[in-house]
Parts: structure tokens; sequence; C-alpha cells
């Protein structure tokens, strides 16, 4: 009997490892596979708190491990340096650790943990360029906030927020990033993504977002995305689910306003002669244009002797169309064209991402917060895993990652 129960412990004691071994693995193997921090694996001891490091392809030569930052300090040369103590963890999580990410009340520290730009540039991570996708994992636990979880996601300090213009100010470095859905959807999962780096649609801030109608649960969830360069579209994931979400009446969204009036402008901008609203300012590269080819649907809305109201819907859009009679006698010839809704999951972005020119032009990878003028707590809870892949994942990849956290919590 007591070599029987002797065993039994044994067995007990080896099969966390043996399951964190088997959770890593799945995402270790997943095509495309570039980077991954579980908070578990470390460097190897030295002076000091040894730094969470990635698990990484064999061909990956980049250093990846983690620096504590407190940006604040960085760029405004205010508060105190960020240290590992300011990330508790939580000893256990879908791969048995998890750091913290906390709502600090001195606004002169936000601490982030980031690897460098000239530790990054150029490796599986910098996702850029012509026919580069990229997919984002993250494995959370959120209890507040709408902002930032991770990414290449430097928005700049050229703004002026309420605590002043940065000692140190950069125009934004923005590639792509996971937030809690933002002003899109607060607590949803929104994905952002950026051509330039910097501002979209005459707004000031970037504005090329997908997000999730359902929202984080507070309880452990998982976070994705997955930009398809070769689509175009740029598609939100909770839970390994994906679901399609239209917003009605754009013009009117605290968020989409902006592609709307990207796509009104660029509606204007085709017709002869300088029309009624049109911003003759506005950049023509912010155009908000999906294709708006033969309509999926059609659907009539109303009809006079002089003209006929329809509903067309494409992949990305429904426009509401008013007709009046073309030479034929038919209602052919348009007379105004309104968008009436925006799809915001998937979102259609017809754009390579920003690609730096060089290293001092490009962000870091950053993990709970992204460097920001306004300076905010942003998102608070528990992140527990962050893996990024070179590809698009599909709807297949994304619900595999995602059971490793309907599997429970494991302790390391």
């Amino acid at each position: 009997m007591p070599r029987a129960i002797a065993l039994l412990l044994s067995l007990a004691l080896t099969l966390p490892a043996a399951e964190y071994d088997r959770r890593v693995a799945e995402v270790t193997r997943t095509p495309g596979f570039a980077a991954f921090w579980d908070f578990v694996k470390r460097e190897p001891a030295a002076n000091g708190t040894p730094r969470f490091d990635a698990h990484k392809p064999k061909r990956e030569s980049a250093d990846l491990r983690l620096d504590a930052v407190n940006y604040v300090l960085d760029y405004w040369n205010e508060g105190r340096p960020a240290t590992y103590a300011d990330f508790p963890l939580l000893n256990e999580g879908p791969f048995g650790q998890a750091i913290q990410i906390r709502n600090e009340t001195d606004a002169a520290f936000r601490p982030v943990l980031l690897v460098p730009r000239a530790r990054l540039h150029g490796s599986g991570i910098d996702a850029k360029g012509p026919a580069r996708s990229v997919s984002l994992v993250v494995w959370l636990k959120r209890e507040s906030g709408n902002h930032a979880m991770a990414g290449i996601w430097h928005e700049g300090t050229d703004l002026h927020g309420a605590a002043g213009l940065a000692k140190r100010v950069e125009l934004g470095r923005r590639q792509y990033a996971l937030f809690a859905g933002l002003a899109a959807n607060t607590a949803g999962v929104g994905a952002h993504v950026s051509e330039n780096g910097g501002k979209s649609f005459g707004d000031r801030y970037a504005r090329n977002l997908s997000v999730t109608p359902d929202r984080l649960s507070g309880n452990w969830d998982v976070a994705a995305f997955a930009f398809d360069n070769a689509k175009n579209t740029v598609t939100s994931y909770l839970n390994g689910e994906a679901k399609d979400y239209w917003i009605d009446d754009p013009a009117k969204h605290p968020f989409f306003q902006w592609p709307a009036r990207g796509w009104l402008q660029a509606q204007l901008a085709a017709m002869p002669g300088e029309q009624p609203g049109e911003d003759a300012a506005f950049p023509r590269d912010q155009f908000y244009s999906p294709p708006e080819g033969k309509p999926l649907r059609r659907t009539r809305v109303s009809e006079s002797a002089t003209h006929r109201v329809e509903l067309h819907e494409f992949a990305f859009t429904k426009v509401r169309v008013t007709l009046t009679h073309g030479p034929s006698g038919r209602f052919r010839e348009i007379v105004s064209r309104e968008l009436m809704s925006l799809r915001a999951n998937p979102f259609w972005f017809a754009h390579d991402l920003y690609s730096p020119d060089g290293i001092d032009n490009g962000g870091p990878f950053t993990i709970g917060r992204v460097i920001h003028s306004s300076r905010s707590v942003g998102l608070t809870g528990w992140i527990g895993g962050v893996a990024v892949f070179t590809r698009a994942l599909d709807a297949k990849h994304m619900r595999r990652l995602a059971a490793i956290a309907a599997q429970g919590n494991i302790k390391p």
C-alpha cells in the first residue's frame, strides 16, 4: 500500500508539468508560430529577477525577453522606474502563471512589459509591409477598462493630453494590437491595424478596427484577431468565435463615425465638381472604399412616380440608394447613396501594415499597456499568455487555442 500511494503521489506531481508541456506545444505547433510568452518561461537566472522570455521557433534569433518599463518616466521624465514587482503573479493560469495589470492610482506611473524596437526589428513578430499577415492571441481575465492588451502599437507622444506634451516627443508607430473594445464596444475584443503608424480618416487617432459584438466575461477568456493581407480583412475572435457584427447608422457611432466619414468623402470625391459636404482637404489615401460592385442583395424600400429607394447590401456595407428614371424610363439613374450600415467584424482593410523605414521609427511590442499621450490606466486584470503568428489563422486554429483556457487553470 505505501508503495502504491507513493506512485500515485509521484504521478500527481508530474501531471502538471506534462499538462504544461502539452498546452505550450498546442501553441508552438500552430502554423505560423512566431513567439509565445506564458510568464512561466524566463531567462536563465542571473543577478536580480530573471525576465520573462518567449518560446520561439528554432529559426528565430531575436531577443524577445520582456523589460519592465514606466513609459511615463521614459517620455515625460516623471514617476519612478517600473520593476517586475509591479506585475504581481497569480501562480496559476491557462499555462500555469499570469501577470496582473493593476489599476495604478499614480498618474505618473504606467508600467508596461515590452520588447524594445531594437531587439524585435525584422523578427517574426515584426509583421509589416507587402503580403504580410499576422494573428495575435491573448489569454486574459479582464477586470476593467477597454484599452490595450498587447501588440506593436506606439500611439505617439505628440498630442497634448491632460498631462501636457511629453518631454520626448515621437510620432505614432502603430502596426497591430489587441484592445478590450475601446469606444467601438467596451469589453469587446478589438483588433487595431495601421498602414501608416498614425491617424485615420481625418481624426487624430487610428480608426481601422474590427470588434466582436460579444464582450469579455470577466472570467478567463481568449481574445484574438487575424489580419489576412490577401483578403483585406481584419477579424476579431472571442473564445474561438468570430461573430459577424454590423454597425447601423455608423455616422453617429462614437468610433465608426470615422470610417463612415471616409466612405462619404470617397463618394463625394467621385462625383464631378465640388459637392455639398465635400472636404477638399480630406486625404485621399484615407478614403474608405470597400468593394461595392454588384449588390449581394437589393431590397425595395419605397417607390413613387419619380423615385425609387433601394437598400443595396454588399460584403462590408449596406447602402440606401435613391434612383430616378433613366433614358429607358426605368429607375437606373442614381440620385444619392447613403451609408446605412458598416461591417465591424470582419472589418475591411485594404492596406499593408505600417513598415517603419528604420529601427528609430518603429515601436516596441508591449503587453498590458501601450505608449500613448492620454496616459490612461487602460485595461486591468490578469494576462496568462500572449502569442503571435505570422499568418492569418483560420477558425479551426482559433478554436483550438481558445480551448486551452476552457480546460481550466494549472499551477506551476
